[in-house]
């Protein structure tokens, strides 16, 4: 299992949202940290900087993974819209 670090900008937008989606998102990165190479989770690799993308219906959860450590950070939860810009 990954230990999970969640930047203070990711926690912040996490509070914001409603209780059922802040459950949806809480859960899937629960299940990134038990298995971050499952292909049940719609993960991909970032073009053009570092990290990964994990979807969650309209959210985008930014983050970049430690193996030697076994940390998932979690630098960005955004609309589908937002991250791309």
């Amino acid at each position: 299992m990954y230990k999970i670090q969640i930047h203070k900008q990711a926690a912040k937008k996490l509070n914001s949202l409603s209780a059922k989606e802040r459950l949806r998102i809480t859960d899937k990165i629960m299940e990134l940290s038990y298995d971050p190479d499952s292909k049940a989770l719609d993960v991909k690799k970032l073009i053009g900087e570092e990290g990964w993308r994990l979807r969650v219906g309209s959210w985008r959860i930014v983050y970049d993974i430690d193996d030697a450590v076994r940390i998932i950070k979690i630098e960005r939860i955004k609309s589908r819209g937002d991250i791309c810009k």
